[in-house]
């Protein structure tokens, strides 16, 4: 393990392979509790949450890693790996490792959709949640995601669709017009931050999780995920719970909105000038608004 100027990286042992982490930032108050942060994808790396890292300045911990199958942990060849129950093991196993008996739980995307499974078994010492951009179901997402999809411009369209119906998804064509849809819907800034290019660059590099679980985009599932949903179980939730989402995200308000009102108690907040990125396209909005729900659980805490 090795500590730097801006944090400790080290692994975790995850059945036979090891888990990369990231910790930034002291606790200098036992009320300031850690916050886990769950990346997306799925299959993604965390380095793309790196204005999160900003929130250890309030005197937390603020934790990273990247799950199983890409960028610092292991990267086994086997798809049948790649289920819900897996990354729910990984994620107990993190919080076992780094002793997190008491910890705030961010999910971004599919980091988001992994911590409301995680919520709804209730696990203890979960102080609260945040989750970004997240859908509870996969069939309004879908449902969601084509409604966007058709206000393309139509050659776009005929591309995507063109190549979705051969199975040539890989082809330059169909990634360049994909990539019209993730800059109307993923990330709206122009250029994209380095840190996001990491993480795209890391995730077209090492593609299997994502192609498994979800598929070849966004907006073509064909995944394992395609008949997924937790929407049903959300009222399971007790925990304090922030739901937040971009005015332009693919996780659309109706998405985001779906899941505010399954978690009784909730907050909603909507990022007007975002997408699917408002950690990144209103990093200080974003960065307050976090901040100050992770801080106002925290003032009920016993001295």
């Amino acid at each position: 393990m090795a500590d730097g100027k801006t944090g400790t990286e080290g692994f975790i042992p995850f059945r036979e392979w090891r888990i990369g982490y990231r910790i930034v930032g002291r606790q200098e108050d036992p009320r300031h509790l850690p916050l886990l942060c769950l990346h997306g994808g799925p299959g993604s790396t965390f380095d793309y949450l790196e204005p999160l890292e900003a929130l250890a300045a309030a005197g937390r911990q603020v934790i990273f890693y990247d799950q199983l199958g890409n960028g610092r942990s292991g990267r086994p060849a086997d798809p049948s790996l790649w289920t819900v129950d897996l990354f729910l093991e990984e994620l107990a196993t993190v919080r076992r490792a780094l002793g997190l008996t008491q910890v705030h739980l961010l999910g971004q995307s599919w980091g988001g959709m992994l911590a409301m499974e995680y919520a709804v078994t209730r696990p203890r010492g979960l102080a609260s949640l945040v989750l970004a951009d997240a859908p509870a179901s996969t069939a309004q997402w879908v449902a969601e995601i084509n409604r966007l999809r058709a206000e393309l411009p139509k050659e776009v369209q005929a591309v995507l669709l063109r190549h979705e119906a051969a199975g040539t998804t890989a082809d330059p064509a169909y990634q360049e017009a994909m990539l019209v849809f993730y800059r109307r819907h993923v990330c709206r800034l122009d250029p994209w931050p380095d840190c996001l290019m990491r993480t795209f660059r890391q995730l077209t590099e090492s593609p299997e999780v994502y192609l498994t679980l979800w598929g070849p985009s966004e907006f073509h599932v064909t995944g394992t995920l395609k008949e997924w949903q937790v929407l049903d179980r959300l009222g399971r939730i007790t925990t304090p719970t922030l739901v937040v989402g971009g005015r332009h995200d693919e996780a659309t308000p109706i998405v985001t909105g779906a899941v505010h009102r399954a978690i009784a108690g909730s907050e909603w907040v909507l990022f007007e000038e975002s997408s699917h990125m408002p950690h990144l396209e209103e990093t200080p909005r974003f960065l307050k608004i976090v901040g100050d729900f992770l801080a106002s659980g925290e003032a009920a805490l016993p001295a």
